[in-house]
């Protein structure tokens, strides 16, 4: 994980966007800046945190759903994810 990858996560789990929505990649990336601008890195860190703290359980599911559509949004963060450790 890298701190860029960590912080679109916070983002597009604070936002409003839904599974349901089946957002596009443009879409998933603009609702993630605009989340980043709007609380800063440490605002969705916080509103995150306090999801996880009030339900645990269905925090963890959108967190999965947020990874798996970060990596399709982002893939250039993926790759990095991916790449030997040597290579970086």
């Amino acid at each position: 994980m890298t701190t860029v990858d960590d912080l679109a996560a916070e983002a597009l789990f604070v936002s409003h966007l839904q599974p349901s929505q089946r957002p596009t990649c443009q879409v998933v990336q603009a609702e993630v800046t605009r989340m980043i601008l709007r609380l800063g890195s440490e605002g969705c860190a916080a509103v995150m945190a306090a999801e996880f703290g009030d339900d645990p359980e269905t925090a963890v599911r959108r967190m999965l759903w947020v990874r798996d559509t970060l990596a399709v949004a982002y893939p250039e963060i993926t790759a990095l994810r991916q790449a030997p450790a040597i290579a970086r």
